[in-house]
Protein backbone atom coordinates (compact mmCIF):
# COMPACT_ATOMS: atom_id res chain seq x y z
CA UNK A 1 0.00 0.00 0.00
CA UNK A 2 1.37 3.72 -1.27
CA UNK A 3 1.86 6.02 0.93
CA UNK A 4 -0.66 8.34 -0.65
CA UNK A 5 -3.25 5.20 -0.70
CA UNK A 6 -2.99 5.15 3.03
CA UNK A 7 -3.82 8.70 3.13
CA UNK A 8 -6.83 8.65 1.16
CA UNK A 9 -8.07 6.43 3.85
CA UNK A 10 -7.24 7.87 6.56
CA UNK A 11 -9.21 10.88 4.86
CA UNK A 12 -12.18 8.45 3.94
CA UNK A 13 -12.45 7.61 7.44
CA UNK A 14 -12.64 11.33 8.90
CA UNK A 15 -14.93 12.17 6.05
CA UNK A 16 -16.97 8.79 7.35
CA UNK A 17 -17.16 9.80 10.56
CA UNK A 18 -17.93 13.09 10.83
CA UNK A 19 -21.33 12.24 8.24
CA UNK A 20 -22.09 9.65 10.94
CA UNK A 21 -21.94 12.56 13.84
CA UNK A 22 -23.91 15.24 11.95
CA UNK A 23 -26.68 12.65 11.33
CA UNK A 24 -26.61 11.44 14.99
CA UNK A 25 -26.61 15.36 15.70
CA UNK A 26 -29.53 15.64 13.19
CA UNK A 27 -31.59 13.09 14.66
CA UNK A 28 -31.40 14.18 18.03
CA UNK A 29 -32.15 17.40 17.10
CA UNK A 30 -35.17 16.06 14.81
CA UNK A 31 -36.43 14.30 18.26
CA UNK A 32 -36.41 16.92 20.43
CA UNK A 33 -37.79 19.29 17.84
CA UNK A 34 -41.04 16.82 17.57
CA UNK A 35 -41.05 16.35 22.26
CA UNK A 36 -41.15 20.06 22.06
CA UNK A 37 -43.80 20.40 19.48
CA UNK A 38 -45.41 17.68 21.94
CA UNK A 39 -45.26 19.04 24.64
CA UNK A 40 -46.24 22.27 23.32
CA UNK A 41 -49.32 21.17 22.15
CA UNK A 42 -50.18 19.47 25.67
CA UNK A 43 -49.52 22.82 27.51
CA UNK A 44 -51.42 24.50 24.78
CA UNK A 45 -48.50 26.87 24.13
CA UNK A 46 -48.34 28.93 21.03
CA UNK A 47 -45.92 28.06 18.19
CA UNK A 48 -44.54 30.63 16.37
CA UNK A 49 -46.29 30.63 13.07
CA UNK A 50 -46.45 32.66 10.39
CA UNK A 51 -48.00 35.47 12.13
CA UNK A 52 -44.92 36.68 13.69
CA UNK A 53 -43.14 36.55 10.35
CA UNK A 54 -45.89 38.69 9.27
CA UNK A 55 -45.90 40.97 11.61
CA UNK A 56 -41.92 41.76 10.90
CA UNK A 57 -43.20 42.39 7.24
CA UNK A 58 -45.74 44.83 8.08
CA UNK A 59 -43.10 46.28 10.78
CA UNK A 60 -40.90 47.23 7.35
CA UNK A 61 -43.57 48.11 5.08
CA UNK A 62 -44.89 50.90 7.42
CA UNK A 63 -43.99 54.78 6.63
CA UNK A 64 -42.23 56.14 9.10
CA UNK A 65 -43.18 59.66 10.96
CA UNK A 66 -46.76 61.01 9.90
CA UNK A 67 -48.43 60.66 6.33
CA UNK A 68 -51.28 62.37 4.86
CA UNK A 69 -54.44 61.23 4.27
CA UNK A 70 -58.00 61.62 2.53
CA UNK A 71 -61.28 61.74 3.91
CA UNK A 72 -62.51 59.54 1.09
CA UNK A 73 -66.11 58.68 2.94
CA UNK A 74 -67.73 59.63 6.87
CA UNK A 75 -70.18 57.53 7.56
CA UNK A 76 -72.54 57.46 10.78
CA UNK A 77 -72.86 54.36 12.19
CA UNK A 78 -75.79 53.98 14.84
CA UNK A 79 -78.88 55.11 15.55
CA UNK A 80 -78.15 57.84 17.76
CA UNK A 81 -75.62 59.54 15.35
CA UNK A 82 -72.81 59.34 17.86
CA UNK A 83 -70.57 57.26 15.86
CA UNK A 84 -69.02 57.73 12.53
CA UNK A 85 -66.37 55.77 10.29
CA UNK A 86 -63.71 57.57 8.67
CA UNK A 87 -62.61 55.76 4.84
CA UNK A 88 -59.36 57.03 4.86
CA UNK A 89 -57.38 57.22 1.61
CA UNK A 90 -53.29 58.46 1.08
CA UNK A 91 -52.72 61.69 -0.37
CA UNK A 92 -49.33 60.31 -2.01
CA UNK A 93 -51.50 57.39 -3.86
CA UNK A 94 -48.74 55.30 -2.72
CA UNK A 95 -49.96 51.01 -1.95
CA UNK A 96 -51.28 51.21 1.37
CA UNK A 97 -48.85 48.49 3.53
CA UNK A 98 -51.53 46.16 5.41
CA UNK A 99 -51.83 45.58 9.18
CA UNK A 100 -53.07 43.16 11.98
CA UNK A 101 -56.78 43.08 12.65
CA UNK A 102 -56.61 44.94 16.09
CA UNK A 103 -54.38 47.31 15.63
CA UNK A 104 -54.89 50.84 15.67
CA UNK A 105 -53.77 54.55 13.84
CA UNK A 106 -52.35 57.37 15.39
CA UNK A 107 -53.88 60.58 14.36
CA UNK A 108 -52.18 64.30 14.79
CA UNK A 109 -55.31 66.30 14.55
CA UNK A 110 -55.19 70.13 14.90
CA UNK A 111 -57.98 70.44 17.27
CA UNK A 112 -59.44 73.60 18.87
CA UNK A 113 -59.09 74.63 22.12
CA UNK A 114 -61.85 74.81 24.96
CA UNK A 115 -60.25 77.51 27.27
CA UNK A 116 -59.76 74.68 30.09
CA UNK A 117 -56.89 74.18 32.03
CA UNK A 118 -53.58 73.98 30.52
CA UNK A 119 -55.05 74.85 27.23
CA UNK A 120 -54.45 78.02 24.89
CA UNK A 121 -57.06 80.33 24.97
CA UNK A 122 -60.79 79.17 23.60
CA UNK A 123 -61.18 78.99 19.82
CA UNK A 124 -57.61 78.20 19.24
CA UNK A 125 -56.00 75.21 17.32
CA UNK A 126 -53.21 72.96 18.78
CA UNK A 127 -52.16 69.69 17.83
CA UNK A 128 -53.16 66.60 19.80
CA UNK A 129 -52.33 62.91 19.76
CA UNK A 130 -55.00 60.41 19.33
CA UNK A 131 -55.08 56.79 19.25
CA UNK A 132 -58.16 54.80 16.95
CA UNK A 133 -58.45 51.48 16.04
CA UNK A 134 -59.01 50.08 12.70
CA UNK A 135 -62.37 48.82 11.82
CA UNK A 136 -62.39 46.62 9.08
CA UNK A 137 -60.32 44.22 7.75
CA UNK A 138 -57.16 44.84 5.95
CA UNK A 139 -57.95 46.16 2.17
CA UNK A 140 -55.45 47.70 -0.17
CA UNK A 141 -58.06 50.86 -1.43
CA UNK A 142 -58.74 52.19 2.27
CA UNK A 143 -58.38 52.70 6.28
CA UNK A 144 -61.32 52.39 8.35
CA UNK A 145 -61.64 53.76 11.79
CA UNK A 146 -64.78 54.30 14.24
CA UNK A 147 -64.86 57.09 16.26
CA UNK A 148 -67.43 57.34 19.04
CA UNK A 149 -68.17 61.26 20.28
CA UNK A 150 -67.32 61.71 23.77
CA UNK A 151 -69.99 63.83 25.94
CA UNK A 152 -69.37 64.83 28.86
CA UNK A 153 -70.24 62.78 32.08
CA UNK A 154 -73.52 63.53 33.70
CA UNK A 155 -73.69 66.63 36.31
CA UNK A 156 -70.32 67.62 36.02
CA UNK A 157 -68.73 70.73 34.17
CA UNK A 158 -66.13 69.64 32.05
CA UNK A 159 -66.16 70.29 28.40
CA UNK A 160 -66.67 66.93 25.81
CA UNK A 161 -64.16 65.08 24.09
CA UNK A 162 -61.67 67.48 22.07
CA UNK A 163 -60.75 64.50 19.39
CA UNK A 164 -63.71 63.06 19.09
CA UNK A 165 -65.90 66.55 18.82
CA UNK A 166 -63.09 67.28 15.86
CA UNK A 167 -63.68 64.73 14.21
CA UNK A 168 -67.39 64.30 14.18
CA UNK A 169 -68.16 68.09 13.58
CA UNK A 170 -65.30 69.63 11.62
CA UNK A 171 -63.59 66.50 9.68
CA UNK A 172 -65.39 65.99 6.14
CA UNK A 173 -65.27 64.39 2.91
CA UNK A 174 -61.42 65.66 1.31
CA UNK A 175 -60.64 66.25 4.58
CA UNK A 176 -56.99 65.91 5.22
CA UNK A 177 -55.23 63.90 8.26
CA UNK A 178 -51.85 63.31 9.28
CA UNK A 179 -51.55 59.54 9.84
CA UNK A 180 -48.62 57.47 12.10
CA UNK A 181 -48.55 53.61 10.06
CA UNK A 182 -50.67 51.27 12.07
CA UNK A 183 -49.23 50.04 15.20
CA UNK A 184 -50.37 47.63 18.60
CA UNK A 185 -49.67 44.43 19.88
CA UNK A 186 -53.44 43.43 20.96
CA UNK A 187 -54.41 41.84 17.56
CA UNK A 188 -55.97 38.16 16.79
CA UNK A 189 -53.55 35.38 15.69
CA UNK A 190 -53.96 32.84 12.76
CA UNK A 191 -54.36 29.83 14.08
CA UNK A 192 -57.70 28.26 13.70
CA UNK A 193 -58.50 27.78 17.36
CA UNK A 194 -61.87 28.95 18.16
CA UNK A 195 -62.40 32.27 19.49
CA UNK A 196 -64.35 34.93 21.50
CA UNK A 197 -64.45 38.30 20.82
CA UNK A 198 -66.10 40.46 23.94
CA UNK A 199 -66.93 44.06 22.91
CA UNK A 200 -68.38 46.66 25.44
CA UNK A 201 -69.55 49.98 23.92
CA UNK A 202 -66.96 51.28 21.17
CA UNK A 203 -64.54 48.50 22.09
CA UNK A 204 -66.26 46.80 19.06
CA UNK A 205 -64.05 48.62 16.32
CA UNK A 206 -60.99 46.45 16.66
CA UNK A 207 -63.03 43.23 16.96
CA UNK A 208 -64.83 44.03 13.78
CA UNK A 209 -61.96 44.12 12.11
CA UNK A 210 -60.55 40.84 13.63
CA UNK A 211 -64.18 39.09 12.71
CA UNK A 212 -64.13 40.91 9.03
CA UNK A 213 -61.10 39.23 8.67
CA UNK A 214 -61.12 35.98 9.63
CA UNK A 215 -64.37 35.25 7.87
CA UNK A 216 -62.47 36.36 4.88
CA UNK A 217 -59.23 34.24 5.43
CA UNK A 218 -60.31 31.99 8.01
CA UNK A 219 -63.93 30.71 6.82
CA UNK A 220 -64.26 27.58 9.19
CA UNK A 221 -62.80 29.16 11.99
CA UNK A 222 -65.56 28.97 15.12
CA UNK A 223 -66.08 32.53 16.04
CA UNK A 224 -68.28 34.21 18.46
CA UNK A 225 -69.03 37.98 19.37
CA UNK A 226 -70.70 39.05 22.51
CA UNK A 227 -71.40 42.40 22.16
CA UNK A 228 -72.54 44.85 24.76
CA UNK A 229 -74.25 47.78 24.88
CA UNK A 230 -77.30 49.48 27.08
CA UNK A 231 -79.57 49.03 23.94
CA UNK A 232 -79.94 49.01 20.16
CA UNK A 233 -79.99 52.74 19.27
CA UNK A 234 -76.05 52.20 20.30
CA UNK A 235 -75.28 49.35 19.06
CA UNK A 236 -73.04 50.02 15.62
CA UNK A 237 -73.37 48.42 12.26
CA UNK A 238 -75.94 46.06 13.47
CA UNK A 239 -77.35 44.85 10.15
CA UNK A 240 -73.73 44.21 9.00
CA UNK A 241 -73.02 42.13 12.13
CA UNK A 242 -76.72 39.95 11.99
CA UNK A 243 -76.05 39.48 8.11
CA UNK A 244 -72.72 37.94 8.82
CA UNK A 245 -74.02 36.12 11.19
CA UNK A 246 -77.17 34.50 8.60
CA UNK A 247 -74.50 33.97 6.27
CA UNK A 248 -71.95 32.03 7.79
CA UNK A 249 -72.69 28.70 10.11
CA UNK A 250 -69.19 29.64 12.18
CA UNK A 251 -70.28 33.04 13.19
CA UNK A 252 -72.03 33.14 16.53
CA UNK A 253 -73.64 36.45 17.47
CA UNK A 254 -74.86 37.48 21.13
CA UNK A 255 -76.01 40.76 21.11
CA UNK A 256 -76.09 41.90 24.88
CA UNK A 257 -78.54 45.17 26.24
CA UNK A 258 -77.85 45.95 29.47
CA UNK A 259 -80.78 48.73 29.64
CA UNK A 260 -82.63 47.23 26.55
CA UNK A 261 -86.28 48.44 24.95
CA UNK A 262 -89.04 46.20 24.61
CA UNK A 263 -88.51 46.51 21.00
CA UNK A 264 -84.76 45.52 21.23
CA UNK A 265 -85.90 41.93 22.05
CA UNK A 266 -88.80 40.93 20.22
CA UNK A 267 -88.15 37.86 17.46
CA UNK A 268 -84.46 38.14 17.89
CA UNK A 269 -82.76 34.84 18.65
CA UNK A 270 -79.05 36.68 18.97
CA UNK A 271 -80.17 39.63 21.79
CA UNK A 272 -79.48 38.90 25.13
CA UNK A 273 -80.43 41.21 28.47
CA UNK A 274 -77.66 41.76 30.83
CA UNK A 275 -74.47 42.62 30.60
CA UNK A 276 -71.33 40.48 29.62
CA UNK A 277 -70.00 38.18 32.37
CA UNK A 278 -69.12 34.93 32.96
CA UNK A 279 -72.27 33.26 33.73
CA UNK A 280 -73.22 34.05 30.60
CA UNK A 281 -70.56 32.73 28.97
CA UNK A 282 -70.83 29.45 30.52
CA UNK A 283 -74.24 29.20 29.52
CA UNK A 284 -73.94 30.51 26.02
CA UNK A 285 -70.22 28.46 25.24
CA UNK A 286 -69.64 24.95 24.16
CA UNK A 287 -66.82 23.97 26.40
CA UNK A 288 -63.71 24.24 23.93
CA UNK A 289 -60.51 25.68 24.42
CA UNK A 290 -61.19 29.22 22.93
CA UNK A 291 -58.81 32.28 22.79
CA UNK A 292 -60.47 35.23 24.29
CA UNK A 293 -60.11 38.09 23.06
CA UNK A 294 -61.51 41.45 24.62
CA UNK A 295 -62.06 45.78 24.39
CA UNK A 296 -64.30 47.98 26.01
CA UNK A 297 -64.50 49.92 29.15
CA UNK A 298 -62.31 49.93 32.67
CA UNK A 299 -65.10 48.35 34.78
CA UNK A 300 -65.95 45.51 32.41
CA UNK A 301 -62.69 44.76 31.77
CA UNK A 302 -61.76 44.52 35.42
CA UNK A 303 -64.63 42.58 36.33
CA UNK A 304 -64.06 40.03 33.25
CA UNK A 305 -60.30 39.31 32.86
CA UNK A 306 -59.60 37.97 36.40
CA UNK A 307 -63.13 36.06 36.42
CA UNK A 308 -62.12 34.20 33.25
CA UNK A 309 -59.19 33.30 35.07
CA UNK A 310 -61.15 31.75 37.99
CA UNK A 311 -63.13 30.06 35.68
CA UNK A 312 -60.27 28.13 34.58
CA UNK A 313 -59.54 30.07 31.22
CA UNK A 314 -55.32 30.62 31.30
CA UNK A 315 -53.77 33.61 31.16
CA UNK A 316 -52.14 32.61 27.50
CA UNK A 317 -55.46 32.85 26.12
CA UNK A 318 -57.25 35.92 27.46
CA UNK A 319 -56.00 38.84 25.25
CA UNK A 320 -57.67 42.31 26.02
CA UNK A 321 -56.85 46.03 25.64
CA UNK A 322 -58.58 48.66 27.15
CA UNK A 323 -60.01 51.91 27.28
CA UNK A 324 -56.78 54.60 27.84
CA UNK A 325 -54.28 53.77 31.28
CA UNK A 326 -56.36 51.10 32.30
CA UNK A 327 -55.58 48.38 35.59
CA UNK A 328 -56.62 45.20 34.56
CA UNK A 329 -54.87 42.13 36.50
CA UNK A 330 -54.64 38.56 35.23
CA UNK A 331 -55.79 35.84 37.97
CA UNK A 332 -51.84 35.19 38.10
CA UNK A 333 -50.96 38.68 38.71
CA UNK A 334 -53.87 38.98 41.55
CA UNK A 335 -52.13 36.44 43.45
CA UNK A 336 -48.55 37.75 42.99
CA UNK A 337 -49.71 40.53 44.42
CA UNK A 338 -50.74 39.05 47.85
CA UNK A 339 -54.88 39.55 46.22
CA UNK A 340 -54.82 42.96 46.05
CA UNK A 341 -58.25 43.85 44.79
CA UNK A 342 -58.50 44.58 40.87
CA UNK A 343 -57.69 48.72 39.91
CA UNK A 344 -56.52 49.03 43.55
CA UNK A 345 -54.37 52.25 43.88
CA UNK A 346 -51.49 49.73 45.05
CA UNK A 347 -48.08 49.64 43.48
CA UNK A 348 -48.96 46.80 41.60
CA UNK A 349 -51.18 49.18 39.31
CA UNK A 350 -48.74 50.28 37.66
CA UNK A 351 -46.20 47.44 39.17
CA UNK A 352 -42.76 48.35 39.85
CA UNK A 353 -40.56 45.57 38.31
CA UNK A 354 -39.30 42.82 40.78
CA UNK A 355 -36.07 44.09 42.80
CA UNK A 356 -37.21 47.32 43.01
CA UNK A 357 -36.56 49.73 45.58
CA UNK A 358 -38.42 50.37 48.72
CA UNK A 359 -41.04 52.50 48.39
CA UNK A 360 -39.84 55.06 51.24
CA UNK A 361 -36.24 55.05 49.06
CA UNK A 362 -37.61 55.92 45.92
CA UNK A 363 -37.02 60.02 44.82
CA UNK A 364 -38.23 61.22 41.33
CA UNK A 365 -36.22 64.21 40.37
CA UNK A 366 -38.23 66.61 37.41
CA UNK A 367 -35.18 67.98 36.01
CA UNK A 368 -37.07 70.88 34.32
CA UNK A 369 -38.92 72.14 36.76
CA UNK A 370 -36.60 71.71 39.85
CA UNK A 371 -38.80 70.00 42.03
CA UNK A 372 -37.57 66.85 44.05
CA UNK A 373 -40.59 64.48 44.91
CA UNK A 374 -40.84 61.26 47.08
CA UNK A 375 -42.33 58.71 45.21
CA UNK A 376 -46.27 57.80 45.90
CA UNK A 377 -47.36 54.74 44.27
CA UNK A 378 -50.83 55.64 45.06
CA UNK A 379 -50.47 58.16 42.21
CA UNK A 380 -50.31 55.51 39.72
CA UNK A 381 -48.59 56.39 36.67
CA UNK A 382 -45.15 58.94 36.24
CA UNK A 383 -47.48 60.74 34.68
CA UNK A 384 -50.19 61.61 37.12
CA UNK A 385 -47.71 61.69 39.46
CA UNK A 386 -46.22 64.72 37.34
CA UNK A 387 -49.57 66.24 37.10
CA UNK A 388 -50.39 65.37 40.54
CA UNK A 389 -47.32 67.62 41.81
CA UNK A 390 -48.21 70.62 38.96
CA UNK A 391 -45.81 69.41 36.25
CA UNK A 392 -47.49 69.96 33.08
CA UNK A 393 -46.17 67.30 30.38
CA UNK A 394 -47.28 66.72 26.52
CA UNK A 395 -49.42 63.19 26.50
CA UNK A 396 -52.05 62.00 23.88
CA UNK A 397 -53.36 58.64 24.69
CA UNK A 398 -52.06 57.82 27.90
CA UNK A 399 -51.88 54.10 27.25
CA UNK A 400 -48.48 54.27 25.98
CA UNK A 401 -50.06 54.06 22.58
CA UNK A 402 -48.63 57.10 20.56
CA UNK A 403 -45.66 58.06 21.99
CA UNK A 404 -45.77 61.80 22.73
CA UNK A 405 -45.16 61.62 26.64
CA UNK A 406 -42.05 60.44 25.47
CA UNK A 407 -39.91 61.64 28.48
CA UNK A 408 -35.84 61.62 28.98
CA UNK A 409 -34.27 59.29 31.70
CA UNK A 410 -31.67 61.45 33.39
CA UNK A 411 -30.44 58.90 35.99
CA UNK A 412 -32.04 55.72 37.17
CA UNK A 413 -34.54 52.83 36.02
CA UNK A 414 -38.39 52.88 35.47
CA UNK A 415 -40.44 49.22 35.05
CA UNK A 416 -43.51 48.56 32.74
CA UNK A 417 -46.27 46.63 33.66
CA UNK A 418 -46.99 45.35 29.81
CA UNK A 419 -44.53 46.68 27.10
CA UNK A 420 -46.01 49.42 25.40
CA UNK A 421 -47.09 49.50 21.69
CA UNK A 422 -44.87 52.20 20.98
CA UNK A 423 -41.50 51.31 21.30
CA UNK A 424 -39.51 54.75 23.11
CA UNK A 425 -36.00 56.19 22.10
CA UNK A 426 -32.76 54.80 23.76
CA UNK A 427 -32.66 56.42 27.16
CA UNK A 428 -36.47 57.88 27.30
CA UNK A 429 -39.48 56.11 28.65
CA UNK A 430 -43.44 56.42 27.93
CA UNK A 431 -43.85 58.41 31.65
CA UNK A 432 -47.71 57.66 30.70
CA UNK A 433 -47.25 53.82 31.09
CA UNK A 434 -44.50 53.16 33.43
CA UNK A 435 -43.28 53.42 37.08
CA UNK A 436 -39.81 54.11 39.17
CA UNK A 437 -38.22 50.83 39.67
CA UNK A 438 -35.14 52.77 41.67
CA UNK A 439 -35.04 56.87 42.42
CA UNK A 440 -35.07 58.58 38.67
CA UNK A 441 -34.37 61.75 37.50
CA UNK A 442 -36.67 63.06 34.37
CA UNK A 443 -35.92 65.85 31.77
CA UNK A 444 -39.18 67.26 32.66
Amino acid sequence: MTSLTLLLWIVGGLVLQLVIYLGIGFWRNSLEYRNLRKLTAQLDLPLETEGSTQSDQIAVAAWQGFRAFKVHRKVMEDAAQSVCSLYLVPEDGEPLPTFLPGQFLTFRLDAPTTGGANEKPSGTAEQIIRCYSLSDAPTPDYYRISVKRVLPPTGRDVPPGRSSSFIHDQVANGSRLQVRAPAGHFHIDRSIVPVVLIAGGIGITPLLSMLNWSLIEQPGREIWLFYGVRNASEAVMTAHLEALAAAHSNFHLRCCWSDALPEDVAGRDNTRCGRINVDLLRVELPLKPYHFYICGPTPMMASLVPALGDWGVSDARIHFEAFGPASIQRKQEAANSGGKPVGSPAPSAVATAPGAESENAIVVTFAKSGKQLPWQPAKGTLLVFAEANGISVDSGCRAGSCGTCQTTIREGEVAYRQQPDYDPDPGSCLICCCAPKTSVTLEA
